[in-house]
């Protein structure tokens, strides 16, 4: 009697890679270092000015299961969406060239889809803060287990739109015509929501990816100029297109205040020294985004709620002064009791905000945070 063997699935990882001379080696040797075995990558060289293109043909040499292709530089999401037209593999993988995978990363989450037979899995990452590598606690809130979900049962795993925490299987990101936007940044977004709006897919609580956020990255660069600002907008708007079209009532709002609205508060801070054309557009962006609903319903941070009111109102010096306020504070900023109604609410000191030309709503405290 014949033993039937199968073989390993073939994961397709694509590493798009530009200006990472320092980083690229560390990045291919985590790959190399997977406990999962059967794999094929291609490095896509994005049109390096530096040593990046000639460290990947090094690697490649050395490892057939590692190919290059050098392309003229398009961007993150062109570079993406080339590689994963050359990589094989019964499913694709997205690795950035300047962050680390834990050895059994991409077992992990094929053992979980093995299981499961859904259509991807996304798993918890840590990040560089010093020399430590921390869990973000939104990120280890979102990864609560669970298997073969739909978006309706966690509706804030919107949330987690990274590209590169995630294992897809290749016939399922073919049949829903997935890709990367090009020629804008920030484009993990529309593409992530897609995924978890379509697809079946499982959440796993065990860490899968080591970010490192580096100077002159687009994390560390964000909203420096008006055309970054312009890029941002225009990916959430491309998300928020794909929530509405799904037609959950409960999943847009919970996108819209959580999700969308979650990053604001870094854009906040650039108030203080930004240029009239970059208030424009910051102002006109969250009036078109939640100009019906106010960021006061939103799931920001209270005194960034506040801000978010004042953009609304057009009140820019009083943006900049509570930011400047803000960053004075050691910890949260000073809250009061209305001792009539028992409620709480921001104090903010006069010298900064004249807290009566403020609606109450904008000042308020939830439960959760007194």
């Amino acid at each position: 009697m014949k033993r039937l063997f199968s073989r390993a699935p073939l994961l397709g990882v694509v590493i798009p890679a530009w200006g990472v001379e320092d980083y690229l080696d560390d990045c291919v040797r985590s790959l190399l270092a997977q406990t999962h075995t059967r794999w094929e990558a291609v490095v896509v060289d994005d049109g390096s000015t530096d040593r990046t293109g000639e460290i990947a043909d090094g690697w490649a040499r050395r490892d057939n299961r590692i190919s290059v292709v050098h392309s003229v530089n398009g961007g993150l999401g062109a570079a993406r969406n080339l590689g994963t037209l050359q990589v094989r593999g019964d499913y694709l993988a997205f690795l950035d060239s300047d962050d680390v995978l834990p050895p059994t990363a991409y077992a992990d989450l094929l053992g979980a889809l093995t299981q499961s037979g859904s259509d991807f899995a996304t798993g918890s990452i840590v990040r560089w803060e010093g020399d430590d590598l921390v869990e973000p606690p939104w990120m280890r809130r979102l990864h609560r287990p669970l298997r073969g979900a739909r978006v309706e049962d966690r509706p804030e795993v919107l949330g987690d739109v990274f590209a590169w925490n995630k294992l897809f299987r290749r016939s399922w990101w073919d049949a829903a015509g997935l890709e990367w936007p090009e020629g804008v940044r920030y484009e993990d977004q529309p593409t992530t929501t897609r995924a978890f709006l379509e697809g079946r897919f499982d959440v796993l609580d065990e860490v899968v990816y080591r970010w490192r956020i580096r100077e002159g990255s687009i994390t560390q660069t964000r909203a420096s100029s008006v055309q970054d600002l312009a890029d941002r907008w225009e990916t959430k708007r491309m998300a928020l297109a794909s929530v509405r079209a799904h037609g959950s009532g409960e999943v847009e709002e919970v996108f819209v205040d959580r999700v969308l609205a979650g990053d604001l508060w870094r854009y906040f801070l650039l108030v203080p020294g930004c240029s009239p054309e970059w208030w424009r557009l910051l102002r006109s962006g969250v009036l078109e985004l939640w100009g019906q609903r106010s960021l006061v319903h939103s799931g920001l941070p209270p005194v960034h709620r506040l801000a978010g009111w004042l953009v609304e109102q057009d009140r820019r010096a009083d943006v900049t002064a509570l930011m400047e306020w803000v960053g004075t504070l050691d910890g949260p900023a000073p809250r009061a009791q209305d001792m009539a109604t028992g409620s709480w609410r921001l104090s903010v000191p006069p010298s900064v905000l004249d807290e009566t030309t403020v609606v109450p709503e904008a000042l308020a405290l939830r439960d959760h945070e007194v």
